[in-house]
């Protein structure tokens, strides 16, 4: 298992438990990803750091005083 965070800009957009589409966007320095319908984003990723799975399962949503993050595991 492979687990990723998501900044997330609100808050109830996913629930522990969902199945979400993950969206990959070549940039010039590397990788990201999006929860798609735009729910959240991730960082950037090198070539060798990419995530292979389509789909993941959120695992935790995460609050702190910057923001809302979004926990998903990957069968990878």
């Amino acid at each position: 298992m492979r687990e990723e965070t998501f900044k997330m800009e609100r808050p109830n957009l996913v629930k522990a438990g969902e199945k979400v589409k993950i969206i990959e966007r070549p940039g010039a320095s590397g990788y990201s990803y999006i929860i798609d319908p735009a729910i959240a984003m991730s960082g950037c990723y090198k070539a060798r750091e990419r995530i292979q799975s389509e789909y993941g399962i959120v695992k935790e949503i995460q609050e702190n005083d910057r923001g809302f993050y979004v926990v998903v595991e990957f069968e990878e």
